[in-house]
């Protein structure tokens, strides 16, 4: 045995340990609105900040002294007695913590992350029987995490960049009429964000999750859109629907669907022949390969404890996973019905963009 290697792996899972703490710690700032009060109200002692935020001084003090340990928060007065100690939230991290449309906001990783083990119990039981694990036992850390943690993509590049990365689409949804079907647009960013890119575009949003979709007119009705955005709890299989849409857009869900062939055929009726396609899904890699990159990791992660779990909860299912490679996704595709499947050239470490015809 190599006693080097020992002490290397070791350490891996040491440093694994203080992140999995970093990011409890996260969730606490952000769920508890630490992270907002000192980046938007300055500096606090603990008795301060836990005057601002509504909390218990104690906790708050024991919170804020492990933010500084681990170089999140700055201390002023080291040295001062306990609750003289007056912490800050660096501007740099502050856009990283609590400004949740800036390109590089993390905050609410500590959401997603708690929220997508939050039903352990029925994760291991599901390792032993095969049993899914529905969406709702996640709660809402899930869903207002994974949704947080997109919006600022959402918002700084759907409308930017994504849709007018296919010239035809973006013209016809600047005209008078324009209709989009967004396919599992959870609490509505995507939406919104499409809304506010196209003044004169209607999106229908759909979803599966009530929760969602009462989360998703709310945030509508916050940014003044109800008039041209609407969430609603349907199928988008709805023959009713056949043809009346000029985009219909699916991010980030397909890979969770226990039938990803009969929703692409879905939203292949939803635009007819007037129409555009345009699945947003996983960038990994297009070959198992072992070890793997950062984000391949990431994705894997997510897919142990979750997308796997959410996608055979109905049977029968593909069961793909989070880890949905590109030809899989294409295979997917034709089985649907599309004829053509273009990967259009967007840069993203995260994401692949398919525009599907035929």
């Amino acid at each position: 045995m190599d006693s080097a290697r020992v002490e290397s792996f070791a350490d891996q899972v040491f440093q694994a340990m203080i992140g999995f703490q970093k990011v409890a710690g996260i969730y606490l700032g952000d769920k508890l609105g630490f992270y907002r009060s000192l980046h938007e109200n300055g500096p606090a002692t603990s008795v301060e900040l836990a005057a601002r935020t509504g909390t218990d001084e104690r906790y708050v003090r024991e919170w804020l002294e492990y933010q500084a340990v681990n170089g999140i928060l700055e201390v002023d007065n080291a040295s001062a007695g306990p609750t003289d100690r007056r912490f800050s939230l660096p501007a740099e991290h502050g856009a990283v913590l609590a400004e949740p449309e800036h390109p590089y906001y993390l905050g609410a990783a500590g959401l997603a992350l708690v929220g997508s083990i939050r039903p352990i119990d029925q994760i291991v039981d599901g390792y032993r029987t095969g049993a899914g694990v529905p969406y709702e036992e996640y709660g809402d850390d899930m869903v207002c995490g994974v949704a947080a943690f997109n919006r600022p993509t959402f918002m700084n590049s759907l409308g930017q960049e994504w849709i007018p990365a296919m010239p035809d689409v973006d013209a016809a949804l600047r005209q008078p009429g324009a209709r989009v079907a967004d396919v599992g647009m959870g609490i509505a960013w995507s939406s919104i964000a499409i809304a506010r890119a196209y003044p004169s575009a209607t999106v229908d949003g759909f979803d599966l999750d009530e929760q969602s979709v009462a989360l998703a007119n709310e945030n509508i009705a916050k940014a003044k859109l109800s008039d041209r955005v609407v969430a609603q709890v349907r199928d988008a299989g709805d023959p009713d629907l056949s043809g009346q849409y000029d985009l219909a857009i699916a991010i980030e869900c397909i890979h969770d669907m226990s039938n990803p062939v009969g929703a692409l055929a879905s939203m292949r009726r939803l635009v007819g022949d007037r129409g555009a396609v345009l699945v947003v899904d996983e960038r990994v890699q297009d070959e198992f390969t072992a070890p793997a990159d950062e984000v391949e990791q990431m994705m894997y992660g997510f897919s142990v404890v979750h997308c796997l779990q959410v996608g055979r909860v109905e049977t029968p299912s593909v069961a793909t996973g989070t880890v949905i490679r590109r030809s899989t996704m294409e295979k997917y595709a034709r089985e649907a019905g599309f004829t053509e499947i273009e990967e259009l050239a967007i840069e993203n470490p995260f994401y692949r963009f398919y525009r599907m015809r035929g």
